[in-house]
């Protein structure tokens, strides 16, 4: 091999199969669209702790997959080598939220169908999915559900903390019972009728009640 063979090499051809107008306008358009993906992301989270890290691999996500799906495109050989090397590849990262699988799915979808050259379709899908998303995820049906959690000594006690709960809340409901010794323990959803919150503070006046304690909880419910 001499030097001019060198530049002959099917790699080195390869260099001018993207073109850097083709390359630079597909990064630009991935990047915006993954940092909408990001702002929609922010928007509709819902969860317990807010994960900047998750929000800025979306956007990393649609520019590699971008990237990827442009190396695949403009060589037929290289796809079927991409598609091996990518099956090896093994993600151990837990999805803490559901909605999160969303989001990574539509990430990859966007940095692939911008990548074939559908620009319309990536745009445009991307605004209407993230309205779709913003609308019905921070769309609240139902009033926020609490969990008191009630200790007390004897089933006296036990039944008037509910009826005290039934006067004061909306809704009052036992989740759960657990009974010890001269102690019971009562796990129950509730629904406020408005913000205030001092009836828990009554509860402990209660003869026979050691503690109460009120959580929120960010669950799903169903009526």
């Amino acid at each position: 091999m001499n030097f001019s063979d060198i530049f002959k090499s099917s790699f080195l051809e390869n260099i001018s199969s993207v073109s850097l107008i083709d390359m630079a306008a597909a990064l630009i358009l991935s990047f915006g669209i993954g940092l909408f993906i990001f702002f929609v992301y922010k928007k509709t989270f819902s969860g317990v702790m807010y994960s900047s890290g998750f929000g800025v691999s979306l956007i990393a996500m649609t520019m590699i997959t971008t990237i990827v799906i442009l190396a695949v495109t403009s060589n037929v050989v290289l796809s079927l080598g991409m598609v091996g090397a990518l099956s090896i590849v093994r993600f151990r990262a837990a999805v803490k939220e559901p909605l999160d699988i969303a989001f990574m799915f539509w990430a990859v979808g966007a940095g692939i169908v911008l990548a074939s050259g559908m620009i319309p379709l990536a745009v445009i899908g991307s605004v209407f999915v993230g309205i779709i998303l913003i609308v019905f995820v921070n769309k609240k049906t139902n009033s926020t559900p609490y969990i008191v959690v009630i200790r007390c000594n004897d089933h006296t006690a036990e039944e008037q903390a509910r009826e005290h709960l039934v006067k004061y809340t909306e809704r009052c409901t036992v989740k759960s019972k657990s009974v010890q010794k001269n102690e019971i323990e009562l796990n129950m959803e509730i629904r406020l009728k408005n913000d205030n919150t001092d009836f828990i503070n009554s509860l402990t006046e209660i003869n026979g009640i050691y503690s109460a304690v009120m959580v929120s909880y960010n669950g799903d419910y169903m009526n």
